[in-house]
Formats: structure tokens, sequence, C-alpha cells
């Protein structure tokens, strides 16, 4: 059985919505999960997962939110190469600049990106959650 963890920071409940539905398809294909806000992930809890979710925001000029998530990650990302991971977020504004600019970073650790990152504009919508359950499914 694989071991999945969804990492988030929510401010609204959107990301936190999209947690919940990347679970479910991580665990509907019978991966074992564990819903972690960003604050409590460590570099040393990658090596327990066999693929991670990271989900978080855009905030501000388009970036990640500074405070808890973008700390943890920087934290983390040297962990990740090789590693299957997924991303998603919600975003208000703008073009999901901030999204591509986090895909290429996470590539640019090593890690391998099981599939596109999800976005939703506010609130996900059930086509935005359907794409953070099969999110899940690739990364179980």
């Amino acid at each position: 059985m694989s071991k999945v963890a969804v990492v988030y920071w929510s401010g609204t409940g959107n990301t936190a919505a999209m947690a919940q539905a990347v679970s479910d398809g991580a665990t509907g294909s019978g991966a074992e999960v564990n819903i972690i806000p960003a604050g409590q992930f460590t570099k040393d809890d990658v090596s327990a997962y066999d693929a991670i979710a990271f989900g978080c925001p855009a905030m501000g000029a388009e970036q990640l939110e500074e405070s808890e998530f973008e700390p943890m990650y920087e934290s983390v990302k040297s962990a990740l190469s090789g590693k299957k991971i997924g991303l998603f977020g919600s975003y208000g504004w703008g073009d999901g600049e901030w999204m591509r600019l986090w895909e290429a970073d996470a590539k640019a650790t090593g890690a391998n990106l099981v599939t596109d990152s999800v976005l939703a504009n506010n609130a996900p919508d059930d086509e935005a959650i359907a794409s953070c359950k099969n999110l899940g499914a690739l990364l179980a």
C-alpha cells in the first residue's frame, strides 16, 4: 500500500477543500493518506511517503503563502528528487503564474510531477474537485 501525504495551507477553505478531494482520490485508489497542515510537515517527513501532494493558494503578487507554506516548501525541496508529487491550489486573480513558477521550481528539484497541476479560481468547482481526485489517484 502506498503512503501519500497531502500537505497544504489554506486561508479561506478553498485549498482545504481541494486537499480533501486529493485525499479522497488517493484513498479511493487504495493509498494510506495523511492530510498535514504545512506548518507541521518537515524535511524528515518526506522519506516516510511514496508520494506527496502540495497545496497552496496564490498570495500577494502571485506567490506561495509566506509565513508557513513557503518556508516549509523551501526546507523540504532538497529531499524531493525522484519523489512523486502533485501540486494544487486556488487563486482569485491573475492567470495562475504562481503555479507555473512553482511547477518549474519543483521540476528543478528533480521531483516527478505525476500530472498537470490543479488550479481553482476561488472555490473549487466540480471540475476542479474531479481533477483533485484524479491527482490523488495518480499519486496512489
